[in-house]
């Protein structure tokens, strides 16, 4: 096992009715700014909930993040924020709205010229200070509840890019299951395969004697592939919604990537794709992962081996039969959720989408646990997607 340093301080209150707690967690001399995305919040009740529990306090809202927050989007509320000298964040939504009151609340006291040089240039990590914020998760996917990443887009750029740091972390999360009844399929869909992939990431690389991570990893994965389908079956399923939103904060809350070597070359690939040709999120994920799989079977053969005997019950003497199931077995349970997984299905080919290799390239980025995925490999990748 590798060295690593644990902190996690964003508090958890789980459960029905939670958002109540809201009035507790908020201090009333904080002005707080409200972020939130369209107008489903005011349609499930979640708007109402949040205002109850904030009576009293001083609350202006910001509306208007998108699934793929913008850069720009975020300067606005920026300005605002630096205008009503605001003194909490408060996130009201899924992951995306989440990812955007970060990086609002680095930008709020951000001395330089232009904050996004905040992500494009590295230097988060020499952040000394952020507006603190909360948040009310109506989304289980990206697992931002309980970390201090976020990921940004810039169109005007053709730039999506991530950034972390350890100010930004919320100094609470509500997650109430209920919330999560009225979405639709399509994000029910997308979150499922998110979660899924960030423990994938954080397990699909080498051993480095550290079974207890591995283990748990497991038993994430084993649970979103016995949750996620009555999910999509039964909306109102609390139960399954409730282990599936708990899964997804898991998945990304740090705990399994203690001493363990890490991916995250999906994603970063995957961050091009939507940046290129809108494709959400999890949809480039479900994408590539077979493909990277594929490429990268002989450096990942280990861990392959581990997953499809304790994930799917493969036991074959043919260590290169046994890797072909499991990923054959992975694509059948992304199918069974909804979720495509070629190219193809979005009217796309590999041609098409070798720009993401050049941007990948144009930046210097070497990817993968190995550091050994460049430019002529991730062409290959793509190539395998189609």
């Amino acid at each position: 096992m590798q060295n690593f340093t644990f902190n996690n301080p964003t508090k958890i209150v789980f459960g029905k009715r939670s958002i109540s707690e809201l009035a507790k967690l908020v201090h009333p001399d904080e002005k707080v700014l409200m972020t939130y995305g369209g107008g489903s919040i005011k349609t499930n009740g979640v708007y109402d909930q949040v205002k109850n529990a904030l009576k009293g306090h001083r609350v202006i809202e910001f509306v208007g993040v998108e699934p793929n927050p913008e850069y720009e989007t975020c300067m606005q509320a920026v300005k605002e924020a630096r205008e009503e000298k605001v003194d909490f964040l408060l996130s009201i939504g899924g992951g995306s709205v989440l990812d955007a009151t970060k990086f609002i609340a680095a930008a709020i006291p951000y001395e330089g010229e232009d904050p996004w040089d905040i992500i494009s240039k590295g230097m988060e990590g020499r952040l000394r200070l952020a507006v603190p914020l909360g948040c009310v998760l109506t989304l289980p996917a990206t697992g931002s509840e309980a970390n201090g990443n976020a990921v940004i887009s810039r169109k005007a750029l053709g730039q999506k890019l991530a950034f972390s740091s350890r100010h930004v972390y919320p100094r609470f999360s509500i997650l109430d299951p209920e919330t999560t009844y009225s979405l639709p399929e399509r994000q029910v869909i997308n979150g499922i395969v998110d979660a899924y992939m960030h423990v994938i990431e954080q397990y699909m690389t080498y051993d480095v004697s550290a079974p207890l991570q591995d283990r748990l990893a497991e038993s994430i994965l084993l649970t979103i592939i016995e949750e996620g389908p009555k999910v999509r079956k039964d909306p109102y399923n609390y139960e399954a919604r409730a282990n599936i939103m708990w899964c997804a904060t898991m998945a990304l809350n740090g705990v399994i990537a203690c001493g363990v070597v890490e991916d995250w070359a999906t994603h970063l690939i995957g961050h091009e794709l939507t940046a290129l040709h809108g494709l959400d999120h999890a949809q480039t994920l479900a994408i590539l992962l077979p493909a990277v799989w594929k490429h990268q079977r002989v450096q990942k053969a280990e861990k392959l081996l581990n997953y499809a005997r304790r994930i799917w019950g493969i036991e074959s003497d043919d260590s290169e039969t046994a890797i072909d199931e499991a990923i054959d077995k992975t694509v059948g349970f992304f199918n069974s959720v909804g979720m495509p997984t070629r190219l193809s299905d979005y009217d796309l080919t590999p041609a098409e989408c070798m720009k993401v290799a050049e941007q990948l390239h144009r930046r210097g980025v070497k990817l993968g646990e190995h550091k050994n995925i460049g430019k002529k490999e991730v062409e290959e990748i793509l190539l395998l997607c189609a």
